[in-house]
């Protein structure tokens, strides 16, 4: 008596057992549970806070000289209200320095880090896009800076403008955070895309963002177009409070886009970049170093 075969059951059985791949947002989440732990407990993280802690620190003084009856800072001997001097800090120290900063070394770490600790083979086996990958550790850097960084904005804030003035410059305020959060997922985006194409993108990175962008932006020319401060920039002066004192760094930087042209461009990048780094790890073959 021959037996009925068993192979179509078999095939179907094994069809039923092989791993789905989950659907794309899916996939992100979890990359992202896994991922915001990591970084909230890393090494990076203790680097983040003494960054941001700096502002804070020179606020506080600020304050204190100015309850002690001096006025901290003067332009042409007349003294720069806190809101000014809130703003100026914004500029300087937030968007042109801390900014960048965390994009830099955060932005290059999502899948440099992977590589260079020879993790990313275990991550490319579990049964998820690859893209899908890059988006949940992108999403984590970007909670998890936004949640360092705005903090901190809010204690010099609170630290430096007169309790008077609030209700007028709260609405400024408000400009600052979505800027600085626009800046952290440009220069996060960006930076994730240097950090799939390039084996070594981290010193690349701080070239582009400490040495490029800063000559580049006070030459005359086309060139600075191709930064990403020229973009935010043209942005902040609608975003800084103002009490009658014209910021310095606005005679420097006068040349700059429309408000409308910058968020164009900045958004196109941001969704460039992603685009890009996530296609660059779908197609590349990362080879380990032993």
């Amino acid at each position: 008596m021959t037996l009925p075969s068993l192979t179509p059951a078999a095939g179907a059985l094994q069809a039923s057992e092989a791993p789905r791949q989950p659907p794309y947002t899916t996939a992100a989440a979890r990359v992202f549970d896994l991922s915001i732990g990591e970084m909230l407990w890393s090494r990076r993280t203790i680097f983040m806070a003494l960054i941001v802690a700096g502002p804070v620190a020179l606020a506080l003084v600020l304050r204190i000289v100015d309850a002690a009856g001096v006025v901290p800072l003067r332009i042409n001997g007349v003294g720069i209200g806190g809101a000014s001097v809130f703003g100026m800090m914004i500029w300087i120290l937030f968007l042109r320095f801390i900014v960048p900063v965390l994009g830099v070394f955060y932005g290059t770490a999502l899948v440099a880090d992977e590589v260079e600790d020879k993790t990313i083979t275990y991550l490319f086996t579990r049964p998820i896009q690859r893209g899908a990958i890059l988006l949940g550790k992108y999403l984590a850097y970007l909670v998890c800076t936004t949640f360092v960084v705005l903090p901190s904005v809010m204690l010099v804030y609170f630290l430096l403008v007169p309790f008077g003035e609030i209700p007028v410059s709260f609405g400024p305020l408000l400009k600052d955070l979505g800027l600085l959060t626009l800046g952290l997922a440009v220069y996060g985006a960006f930076f994730a895309l240097l950090g799939a194409l390039l084996k070594r993108p981290l010193l690349v990175g701080l070239v582009f963002a400490f040495g490029w962008e800063p000559v580049v932006l006070v030459i005359p020319g086309y060139l600075k177009r191709f930064t990403l401060a020229y973009y935010l920039q043209s942005l902040v002066p609608h975003a800084m409070p103002s009490d009658g004192v014209i910021p310095l760094l606005q005679v420097v930087f006068r040349e700059t886009p429309s408000p409308a042209a910058s968020l164009l461009w900045l958004f196109v990048v941001l969704i460039a970049a992603l685009f890009l780094a996530a296609r660059t790890i779908e197609r590349r073959e990362y080879v380990l170093d032993q």
